[in-house]
């Protein structure tokens, strides 16, 4: 079943040309050096201190770490992460 669900979504991607990390559900991180950090499509934010944040994912959990991290901003399935970034994990469930 796993077969036919990831050729879907190959096909989709394909014919349809739509973003993979839409279709695959999978995060869209955006880097600026090791200062500021966009997060698209997350499931909300576990946990949250200076040092680590943690966000829920379709599959598992992102772990942000760090120093004197502050969140600018949050939506839904964006956040707008600053401060000195020393790290990203992916965790599966």
């Amino acid at each position: 079943m796993k077969r036919w669900s990831r050729r879907l979504h190959r096909l989709a991607v394909g014919v349809l040309d739509l973003p993979q990390d839409v279709v695959l559900e999978v995060p869209r991180i955006t880097m600026i050096g090791h200062l500021q950090m966009y997060i698209e499509n997350h499931r909300g934010v576990l946990s949250f201190s200076e040092k680590e944040l943690r966000l829920l994912l379709t599959k598992g959990q992102l772990i942000v770490s760090g120093e004197q991290l502050v969140i600018r901003a949050i939506l839904k399935e964006e956040v707008l992460l600053e401060g000195r970034v020393s790290g990203v994990k992916f965790v599966d469930q």
